[in-house]
C-alpha cells in the first residue's frame, strides 16, 4: 500500500471517529452548558495547535514540502492557537469580547485549514509525512476540523440554558 493511501484511510476513520465522538458525546454536552463552558471543550484542542512548528524538524528528516507551505502552515497554526487561548480566557472572564474573538478565531482557523489541505494535496505532503508529522496529518487534523465544526454549531444552535443564563445575566443590571 503506498504512503498516500495508508494516510488518506487512517485521515478517512479519524474523521469517522471524530464525527461520531462528536454527535454522541461532545455535542449532546455542550447542548447542555451553557455557551461559554460549552466552548471550551473544542477550544482547548485547538490550543494545542503551536505543534505544527515540528513541520520545521520533519522538513529536515524528509518532509518533502515547499519552505513557503511550512511557513503557512506553523505560522497560520500559532495563530489559531493564540486566538484559541485569548477566546478562552475571555470566555472564562466573561468578556463580552468573548463570542466575536471566537468569530475570528473560526474564520482564522477556517481559512488555515483550507490552505494548508488544498496546498498539502498539490504538493503531496502524504507522501513523505512520518512519525509525528503523519499523526497530525492523519489523526490531529481530523479534529481540528470536527472541534471547528462544534464551535460553530454551538455558537449557531442557541441552546435554552443560554437563553435561561442571559434573562439572569439581564436581571442582575
Amino acid at each position: 500500500m503506498s504512503l498516500t493511501a495508508a494516510g488518506l484511510i487512517a485521515m478517512a476513520i479519524s474523521f469517522v471517529v471524530f464525527v461520531l465522538l462528536a454527535v454522541w458525546y461532545v455535542a449532546p454536552w455542550m447542548r447542555q452548558r451553557p455557551l461559554a463552558i460549552a466552548l471550551t471543550v473544542p477550544l482547548w484542542v485547538h490550543a494545542f495547535r503551536y505543534v505544527a512548528l515540528q513541520i520545521f524538524s520533519a522538513q529536515h528528516f524528509g518532509f518533502g514540502i515547499s519552505d513557503s507551505l511550512a511557513n503557512e502552515i506553523a505560522w497560520g497554526d500559532v495563530a489559531g492557537a493564540l486566538l484559541a487561548l485569548a477566546a478562552l480566557w475571555l470566555l472564562r472572564s466573561g468578556s463580552r469580547a468573548a463570542v466575536p474573538v471566537v468569530w475570528v478565531f473560526i474564520v482564522e482557523t477556517g481559512v488555515d485549514l483550507v490552505n494548508a489541505t488544498v496546498m498539502g494535496i498539490r504538493e503531496r505532503a502524504q507522501e513523505t509525512a512520518f512519525a509525528v508529522t503523519w499523526l497530525i496529518l492523519d489523526l490531529y487534523v481530523p479534529m481540528l476540523w470536527v472541534t471547528l465544526a462544534l464551535v460553530v454549531w454551538r455558537l449557531v444552535a442557541r441552546a435554552p440554558i443560554d437563553e435561561v443564563a442571559e434573562m439572569s445575566a439581564a436581571g442582575r443590571r
